[in-house]
């Protein structure tokens, strides 16, 4: 298995380049200039972009550019945002724990809830649980992210239970250790539902279906004709089954978690690194979308690895080689 680890993880080295590569010539070839703000400040004197330039070699060829970013992200400088005027390291590990955060409560919240739903609607095929289910289901999936979030802050701001937007209060340093992290849990609430709930839709759907395929099989029935407990055999013999693949989604749900949050962020000013892509993109700040871009790539290659990972231990018939 260690083997296997270091091999995909080798493997996962180039297509990191190919990303980033194509990254850097898709921002390159958009129109308009990174250090265009700079220029048409007066403020900014004319040495200063002159040694941005000359620093990042943004006047030779865009291969070239690349090159000298290879370069320096060898030396562990990913570069500066110009927006931001820091280094994107430093901006990036600023806002990398309020992403993670985020992520995990998200991953949680929606298979915590998925996999009983889709389980029940399985059991009880063409019961009017499973079709309610079934219609909140085609709800969470057809209802766009940010109606959504628009539509849940809305509720909460007339009911006043929630904060509406933030990571934190405004008395958040005064707080103590309890009610700093009771603040912080009320802030992720919105966030969470938001980006759970069609995850957590399409997730039920899919559970349900391989349930149903899976309680179809000739086994399942032959357990049940041994006079096996019920439970046993849902959650035994079929569900062992039919997560084999949800655990392959698994994998790309970890790495969509940062591009799939960035609009929720901005609606709920939640400060992650998937508000701060979209802004990275929007002002063209180049570095700062590859480094956002480098963290994008590592989620789907680590996503990828533990939900081969889970595989191999859900399913014992599953080598690693």
């Amino acid at each position: 298995m260690w083997a296997y680890i270091v091999r995909r993880l080798l493997i996962g080295v180039p297509l990191l380049l190919a990303m980033a590569f194509v990254t850097f010539l898709f921002i390159q070839l958009a129109p308009g200039d990174v250090l265009a703000q700079y220029r048409e400040n007066p403020s900014i004197p004319q040495e200063l972009i002159q040694q941005y330039e000359a620093r990042f070699h943004l006047k030779d060829p865009v291969v070239v550019q690349f090159g000298y970013w290879l370069w320096n992200l060898a030396h562990g400088d990913l570069g500066d945002s110009f927006v931001r005027k820091a280094p994107v390291a430093q901006v990036i590990r600023e806002r990398l724990w309020n992403t993670v955060l985020l992520s995990l409560t998200s991953l949680l919240f929606t298979w915590l809830v998925a996999l009983p739903l889709g389980i029940f609607a399985a059991v009880h095929q063409y019961s009017w649980g499973d079709k309610v289910f079934s219609v909140l289901a085609f709800l969470g999936m057809s209802l766009p992210t940010f109606f959504s979030a628009l539509l849940l802050l809305y509720l909460v701001s007339l009911l006043g239970w929630l904060p509406l937007g933030g990571m934190v209060s405004a008395n958040f340093e005064s707080l103590s250790f309890a009610a700093k992290v009771l603040d912080v849990a009320k802030h992720l609430i919105i966030p969470t539902l938001v980006i759970g709930a069609s995850a957590v839709a399409g997730l039920q759907r899919l559970t349900r279906g391989n349930m149903l395929e899976v309680l179809r099989q000739q086994y399942i029935v032959t357990a049940r004709a041994k006079g096996l407990p019920e439970h046993r055999v849902i959650y035994h013999h079929a569900l062992r089954n039919a997560i084999n693949p949800l655990i392959t989604i698994f994998g790309y749900e970890f790495s969509a978690l940062l591009s799939g949050a960035a609009l929720t962020e901005n609606i709920v000013s939640w400060p992650g690194l998937g508000a701060l892509m979209l802004e990275a993109v929007q002002a063209q700040d180049i570095y700062l979308v590859m480094g956002d871009m480098l963290m994008a790539g590592l989620l789907l290659i680590l996503g990828n690895l533990i939900a081969d990972i889970l595989l191999a231990y859900a399913d014992p018939t599953i080598s690693a080689s």
